[in-house]
């Protein structure tokens, strides 16, 4: 009673609005990570919001109508931006069949569909991790469709996107007729490609450029060449994914803007880091993905609070591999369950080299923005940017420089005008902000001590984001559902073949896995 009792009295105070109104926040501490500047509430810290936008800060008349918030004792700061998601992955065990293929256990197309119906929870679960917006770095044409469904969502956050990805390698498992990423082969094709995306206003555009033994460095470099300077003429930006380090130097000698991965075969080199900081190319590392495939394969996966609270509870129960039948397990997967340690060790290795190149590029003034890579398997999308924040700490960042990759340096990489109005707490800008309950410059920990969060002037108390889904009744599975009904058929003395026979199975059927099958047909929900 007494919880039911503080709920509704912290809602009261907010009383959250359908639209932006005249607020002010009063009493908090400020932290503008753009500035690396922290203001002491006796230095009048008032933030005044005006519809979407700051009006001022530390002015000193209030507006007459202005509904005053107290934050006494609370902390102010730029919502969090996520550069690197991608929305087409929906982070579970089934979201990347050309990695492990368990399209048995659930069709890749059944997959996709979920993602789908499912945006505006993901939506929400970002804002509820105080992450305003975020950087879509590839996926499939509908990727275009996300960008314009989240500026017509409230509890969205803000959306740049690229489309389908420029390859050097094809992911057909992926091609369900609007693939994510397409095998360019000459520097022609990747010229058209870029006009065919062109019209869809792309924030980015993006290219995988992967290299092993059949797919060298040099390959590729042409076509590089040829998708950055098409770009470029349309006055487009270039992301590219390149994790070897002669890799990332061939994209950024080639124009490359953005780079989405940290380097992790070997440490960086001073000319490297010359060439980044001459071309001014924004860095993204995505720490937390390098050891999220192995620890998920190898049932040792490492969720923090954040995720197991945030992230979504469908998502999170696929990542338990031993609950699929062995018999369907791809041998990566039972490889990884044989030998864990295998599969630690490799991550260790590549954060012993990742790491330690971050912190190189950081200590020379190269522009690092934060990015989690969420929606590849185990990669929990809003809430694994805290793990993020943990390992670049490991890096040997401090928090300013942790929240500054968040916040300003990550809103250079969002780019456009949006990019210009976000990640700072400045009059004109998006009133895109985090209140928080304890300081996050003490403890990077404290980055996700979220008390509320403002998207557009829109003021959501957390403990009111996600709050329906926790009261919502546990999903049952399909058999689940098909056992219930066969009982209650059967203690009425009915028989109803659609149901009864698909469950104990009809006439005909050979196999118990037959059975499990046509009962999750008959029963979708």
């Amino acid at each position: 009673m007494k919880l039911r009792i503080a709920l509704a009295f912290g809602l009261s105070i907010f009383a959250v609005a359908a639209q932006a109104e005249q607020i002010v926040l009063t009493g908090a501490t400020l932290i503008d990570p753009a500035r690396n500047e922290v203001r002491d509430p006796s230095t009048n810290t008032d933030v005044n919001i005006d519809g979407d936008r700051i009006a001022g800060i530390g002015q000193k008349i209030r507006p007459a109508l202005a509904r005053v918030i107290d934050c006494k004792g609370k902390f102010i700061l730029p919502g969090y931006i996520d550069t690197h998601v991608h929305f087409f992955q929906s982070g579970d065990l089934f979201t990347r069949p050309d990695v492990v293929d368990l399209t048995k256990v659930r069709p890749y197309a059944d997959e996709v569909a979920w993602i789908k119906k499912n945006l505006p929870d993901t939506f929400e679960r970002y804002l509820r991790s105080g992450i305003t917006s975020v950087v879509d770095v590839g996926g499939p044409f509908w990727n275009f469709e996300v960008r314009k469904t989240a500026n017509a969502t409230a509890k969205a956050p803000r959306v740049a996107v690229a489309g389908p990805l420029i390859s050097s390698v094809s992911r057909p498992q992926l091609d369900l007729g609007d693939p994510p990423i397409v095998k360019i082969d000459t520097p022609d094709q990747a010229r058209e490609f870029v006009r065919k995306l062109a019209p869809q206003n792309p924030d980015l555009v993006k290219i995988w450029y992967i290299v092993d033994k059949d797919h060298p460095v040099d390959r590729f470099r042409p076509i590089v060449r040829a998708t950055v300077e098409e770009s470029h003429a349309r006055k487009l930006r270039v992301a590219v994914h390149a994790t070897e380090l002669e890799t990332a130097r061939a994209a950024v000698e080639e124009g490359a803007d953005v780079l989405v991965h940290s380097v992790i075969d070997k440490e960086v080199d001073d000319a490297f880091v010359k060439l980044l900081q001459d071309r001014h190319t924004i860095l993204c590392p995505t720490l937390v993905v390098f050891e999220r495939y192995g620890r998920t394969f190898a049932n040792r996966l490492n969720l923090t609070p954040e995720e197991k609270a945030w992230g979504n509870p469908e998502v999170i129960a696929t990542l338990d591999v031993t609950k699929v039948p062995r018999d369907q397990l791809p041998d990566r997967i039972k490889t990884a369950l044989a030998k864990p340690d295998d599969a630690l060790d490799r991550i260790k290795k590549i954060y012993d080299v990742a790491l330690k190149n971050l912190k190189t590029l950081e200590d020379a003034g190269v522009t690092i923005a934060a990015g989690t890579d969420a929606g590849n398997i185990g990669t929990i999308h809003g809430p694994a940017l805290f793990r993020e924040f943990q390992l670049m700490k490991e890096a040997g960042l401090t928090s300013m420089q942790i929240l500054q990759c968040a916040t300003a340096n990550a809103a250079k990489l969002f780019g456009g005008d949006i990019g210009t109005h976000v990640g700072s707490i400045e009059k004109g800008n998006f009133a895109d902000l985090i209140i928080l309950k304890s300081n996050p410059i003490d403890d990077i920990a404290h980055a996700s001590d979220i008390y509320a969060v403002m998207k557009g002037g829109v003021l959501y108390p957390a403990a009111a984001l996600l709050e329906a889904k926790k009261t919502e009744p546990p999903r049952a599975s399909a058999d689940d559902i098909a056992e219930h009904y066969v009982k209650l058929v059967s203690a009425m003395d009915q028989h109803d073949p659609d149901y009864v026979d698909a469950f104990y199975g009809a006439a005909g059927m050979e196999s118990q896995s037959g059975r499990r099958e046509e009962a999750a047909r008959c029963y979708r929900y």
